[in-house]
């Protein structure tokens, strides 16, 4: 097999179209430090989906824009390269698009210039990037599908849609994330794979270690404390069911952490409820360690039921019983999740996890084999498949 895989994905330019560098480590961030051993990688900030509006919180974002528009391609570890590129996040409207596609191709190119790039690999983890993708002189076009974007509340334009679409259309390979991902997409473009999230197994391990400390924060909070990690927004927490654990088990806690980008006061509103912001990654099995329960709490929606949940098999990974509502990819995983259909049920699922609280080593070791090496090796066998090295 190995004599197969040799020179895939080696010794090659990679573009990646992904998220803000500085935000979370999601599923490209790990794919693209794996690559990144024997490639060089160009990633390209966040080309927004959300049109701006005048609130603070997108005022604050576009002035981030200029300021990383300032700052020069930078090396940020070993072999990866981030450009924060200026684009006007408008995709309904082909003037725009036409501006956009020149504006980035310009600043692509010239980052491409200056790291003498050549006949790059495009890895195109946001469909916004379909804006100028095909036009960087690129060896071929990989659209990695994390998420049903379209579906999303703040996106939702039909330029948006038309966007995926030429991108589905032109790409070389498709990879999804979920199954109901494959299925949507596969009508576009039969050269479709799919490959589910990993996780940094021997990371999240470390909850299991005695020499890991439980943060402050949370080392003294009464018991059960139960715990989320992850992106709180509109599409993706479920406010009221927060509310309701906050009450069900007022006698405990109910830890908080991430970025929040929606309202939280009618969780917040609890006295046991601890909102305490986003953390580095590298905290977060520390944090896990003070967890009794972890909990996934996404809404149903397009937008979830779509998704393949990382927090998940991080908690799992870090030993934690875990209650989610259920999201397909979440049900992939079994009887290692606690799963209910509304929130009385999960509720009740929560008291039935609390009776093997806390980090175990057997719900760790069954996330060993979920490494993002074997994920990327994946990658790897698929990428041979169709051609492409």
């Amino acid at each position: 097999m190995q004599d197969e895989l040799s020179g895939v994905l080696e010794g090659r330019d990679v573009l990646c179209f992904g998220h803000d560098w500085t935000g979370d480590p999601l599923s490209k961030t790990h794919l693209m430090r794996l690559t990144a051993r024997k490639n060089r990688v160009l990633w390209i900030n966040s080309i927004g989906y959300r049109k701006p509006t005048a609130s603070a919180r997108d005022m604050k974002r576009i002035a981030d824009k200029l300021k990383k528009f300032t700052e020069r391609v930078r090396e940020v570890e070993p072999n990866i390269f981030v450009l924060g590129p200026l684009a006007i996040p408008v995709y309904d409207s082909p003037v725009v698009q036409r501006i956009n596609k020149e504006l980035l191709r310009l600043q692509i190119l010239a980052a491409m210039k200056s790291l003498r790039f050549k006949r790059p690999l495009s890895f195109v983890f946001n469909p916004t990037g379909s804006v100028v993708t095909g036009s960087l002189g690129e060896d071929k076009v990989i659209y990695y599908c994390v998420d049903e974007f379209t579906a999303y509340s703040d996106a939702g334009t039909r330029g948006l849609v038309e966007l995926e679409e030429k991108l589905l259309r032109r790409a070389d390979l498709v990879v999804v994330s979920a199954e109901s991902l494959r299925k949507s997409k596969s009508k576009y473009n039969a050269r479709i794979e799919l490959i589910r999230h990993g996780v940094q197994w021997a990371k999240f391990r470390k909850a299991l270690d005695p020499e890991t400390k439980v943060p402050d924060d949370i080392a003294s909070l009464p018991k059960p404390v139960i715990g989320y990690f992850g992106l709180m927004a509109d599409d993706w927490i479920d406010i009221p069911f927060l509310s309701k654990v906050a009450q069900r088990f007022s006698h405990g806690s109910l830890v908080l952490l991430g970025k929040v980008t929606t309202d939280m006061s009618e969780v917040t509103r609890h006295a046991n409820v601890k909102l305490l912001g986003r953390k580095p990654f590298e905290e977060l099995p520390a944090y896990c360690k003070g967890f009794d329960v972890a909990l996934n709490a996404f809404p149903i929606n397009d937008v979830t039921l779509n998704a393949n949940p990382l927090k998940v098999r991080e908690y799992l990974a870090a030993g934690l019983p875990v209650v989610s509502s259920r999201i397909p990819e979440v049900e992939v995983l079994g009887d290692l999740v606690h799963i209910g259909d509304d929130h009385e049920q999960m509720l009740q699922k929560i008291e039935e996890a609390l009776k093997d609280a806390g980090p175990k080593a057997w719900r760790s070791d069954a996330m060993k084999d979920e490494s993002w090496e074997g994920r990327f090796e994946e990658l790897r066998r698929h990428m041979a498949a169709h051609g492409i090295r």
